[in-house]
């Protein structure tokens, strides 16, 4: 985690940086300062200090993270991913009809109805496939 750290530290250095050398460079033109390209390496710069300070304030609170131990194996970092349902189709069905919502916003929003109306099924069936009992659908 430290590394991880050290390089939002790194991200934050570098966008502040550019956004001055940015600033400079843009003002000797005769439109002055581009201040969205500024404000964009700026907030990128916040986005890097932002990340760097959540890993920080993380790492104090935990015990030594594996990762940070130069001896450490790749096996001590494991841990549960989560259950990953082994044979169901509704995520290709929703991958399905999220494909055809944003198709519909290039096309028409005749063709983001269509998908929407199928999203919102596949969703609920992927949400509640595993119910069982008096309430299962």
């Amino acid at each position: 985690m430290l590394a991880m750290e050290r390089i939002g530290v790194v991200v934050g250095v570098f966008g502040f940086t550019m956004a001055t050398i940015y600033g400079f460079w843009t003002s000797s033109t005769d439109l002055g300062i581009e201040w969205v390209g500024v404000i964009g390496l700026i907030l990128g710069g916040l986005l890097g200090f932002m990340i760097a300070w959540y890993l920080w304030m993380t790492r104090r609170r935990l015990e030594v993270d594996p990762s940070d131990d130069p001896l450490g194996d790749i096996d001590e970092i494991q841990g549960d991913y989560g259950f990953f349902s082994p044979h169901s189709w509704w995520p290709l069905f929703l991958a399905a009809a999220s494909a055809t919502c944003f198709l519909g916003l290039a096309v028409g929003w005749w063709m983001f109805i269509i998908g929407a109306f199928f999203a919102v099924p596949a969703l609920i069936g992927w949400t509640f496939e595993y119910w069982k009992g008096e309430h299962a659908l």
